[in-house]
């Protein structure tokens, strides 16, 4: 399998992230126009390319202030990739991305069933006083 990791999510590809996004639970419904946005005002994308099999294997995203925090969203691979280390790939390019090298704090927040995963990249429960809090402009 050849995978490449870009920086940078091709128009063309944005079909691609929208069928990867309508086969999962937390993000079946979003548009192509919603996904359009929602990429020119994401800091960082990490996009894994396959020249065979389905051309989008993986897809990552990170707001950042570039110091303190990078919140991590929307880490999924592509079905027929799944199981081949692609996932570790994704953490590994955001970690590796130079505009995230001095940030102190990355977050995310995943379905239970993908903590043991996070946990081996270093992510905790353990936050202190702190906790997680929504608030919902409309309904979903």
């Amino acid at each position: 399998m050849n995978v490449t990791c870009r920086y940078l999510l091709d128009e063309a590809l944005i079909p691609h992230l929208h069928a990867l996004y309508q086969g999962e639970w937390w993000s079946k419904g979003r548009t192509i126009e919603d996904i359009t946005v929602m990429l020119e005002h994401t800091d960082v994308v990490i996009v894994l390319q396959s020249d065979e099999g389905p051309p989008l294997a993986g897809f990552a995203r990170v707001l950042t202030d570039r110091v303190y925090k990078a919140l991590i969203l929307d880490v999924i691979v592509h079905p027929d990739y799944r199981g081949t280390g692609l996932g570790a790939d994704l953490m590994g390019a955001i970690r590796e991305h130079p505009d995230l090298q001095q940030v102190r704090h990355f977050e995310l927040y995943c379905a239970p069933e993908m903590e043991p995963f996070y946990e081996k990249w270093g992510f905790t429960h353990d936050l202190g006083n702190l906790s997680f809090m929504r608030f919902r402009s409309e309904p979903e």
